[in-house]
């Protein structure tokens, strides 16, 4: 499954929102009237005055909140590491590990030696995954009844879910939150993330860059196609640090400057 960014819902008027709350701070406004006058141009002449002044506390004011998908578990790791931003994720406690599928990353998928050795311990790791949770479902079961059970795990399994389902389903929630220790990164997840404007321009300095892990750089870039659709002039000059100067990654740069700068099509150079 590819991955897919879908913004679910953002601050309605995000962007006159934001005019709001710097028009508070620069003019004697008062609260009942400070939404007058805030025309589009208007509302865009104040955010261009924040970002010129590096005043950015007034897009906190301003979140979205997407869904992404298709993503694998070492994606999201890095996701969560943008603190700033709150996160629900699909626990590999609760949903079944055998209805996970796995992100095969391009470098692999093009080499055929690697993708042999990477699709076969997948499907030992998944093999892992069911047996485990099995059998410690049937230990929880025999313990439950006192005495052993004949049969094999499976077995066991369907036939005390017919006479006691609830409590199977607990058994077998509860074998998979030690049989998901097997799962690899490769596994993949859904997660809900919301943030304010401003973590998201930092999100999109930082992952945008071509030195991000190419997973969460495909991520970044959905998710700023539509804040920009949502809200054009807040995000008009978002992308990679180097859009407006040198570099940050010294010696590790990708030397590629000119092409991330017409890549974004910033305003201004």
């Amino acid at each position: 499954m590819a991955v897919k960014v879908t913004l679910l819902t953002h601050t309605p008027d995000p962007e006159q929102v934001v005019a709001m709350a710097a028009k508070l701070c620069y003019s004697p406004s008062g609260i009942e009237d400070i939404r007058e006058g805030l025309t589009e141009e208007k509302t865009a002449a104040f955010i261009d005055m924040l970002a010129g002044l590096g005043h950015a506390s007034p897009t906190e004011h301003a979140s979205f909140t997407f869904g992404i998908e298709g993503i694998s578990r070492a994606c999201s790791h890095q996701l969560v590491r943008h603190r700033i931003a709150s996160y629900s994720q699909q626990s590999q406690r609760y949903v079944d590990g055998t209805k996970f599928d796995f992100v095969t990353p391009p470098a692999i998928r093009e080499n055929p030696k690697a993708l042999e050795a990477y699709n076969r311990v997948l499907a030992e790791q998944a093999q892992a995954y069911s047996a485990i949770r099995d059998a410690l479902a049937a230990g929880y079961i025999a313990e439950y009844l006192g005495e052993p059970q004949e049969g094999t795990d499976a077995e066991i399994i369907e036939r005390f879910k017919t006479s006691h389902k609830t409590e199977c389903a607990a058994f077998i929630k509860k074998a998979n939150e030690d049989a998901r220790f097997i799962l690899p990164n490769a596994s993949t997840t859904k997660i809900v993330c919301t943030f304010n404007a401003r973590s998201l321009q930092n999100f999109f300095a930082h992952r945008c860059c071509n030195r991000a892990q190419w997973e969460i750089r495909e991520v970044a870039e959905q998710m700023l196609l539509q804040c920009r659709e949502a809200a054009p002039h807040l995000f008009q000059n978002c992308g990679p640090s180097c859009l407006f100067g040198p570099c940050p990654e010294g010696r590790m740069s990708c030397g590629r400057q000119k092409e991330m700068r017409e890549k974004y099509g910033v305003r201004k150079a």
